[in-house]
């Protein structure tokens, strides 16, 4: 008997998960073995943006090889239901401060738009007690622009 295979999603059904979640992973090639992290997002209609702090594993690795693999997934809450893609590409740090501080007013926008509690904040390495502006007005964020995308899986199964 052949194993039912999963559909695949459109181009059109993935730009749309893409759109309606902020939570990604992001996988890193380390030194020894591959190390998956946990990042918001935000989407431009063309380009994945990621937030983070300046310091860790990730940026070590990032420096080191900048190809990574970010999945975004959506599911019910008993997987009847489930949804998700993979893009393979590079991480480059946005430096053009006119672009940042757009991209970082995008990320305050999200933040707002999913009512989302002050503590992830301290993703950023801003405490909970900060108004979410800082993120536009603070420096200690890095802002990363997925590029290059080689691959994309997009599966569903409904």
């Amino acid at each position: 008997m052949d194993p039912l295979k999963i559909p695949k999603q459109s181009k059109e059904e993935y730009d749309d998960l893409i759109k309606r979640q902020y939570v990604s992973r992001i996988a890193f090639i380390g030194p020894d073995n591959p190390y998956i992290a946990p990042f918001m997002y935000v989407f431009d209609g063309k380009f994945l943006y990621f937030l983070s702090t300046r310091y860790g594993r990730k940026v070590e690795y990032m420096k080191a090889n900048p190809r990574v693999s970010v999945e975004i997934e959506e599911y019910s809450t008993d997987l009847s239901v489930f949804r998700f893609v993979s893009l393979q590409g590079f991480l480059e740090e946005v430096v053009n401060q006119d672009k940042k501080t757009l991209i970082k007013g995008m990320f305050v926008e999200m933040v707002r738009k999913n009512n989302l509690s002050s503590h992830i904040l301290t993703a950023f390495g801003h405490s909970a007690e900060d108004d979410v502006d800082v993120i536009t007005t603070d420096e200690r964020c890095a802002v990363w622009m997925l590029k290059g995308v080689t691959d994309i899986v997009a599966l569903k199964n409904g």
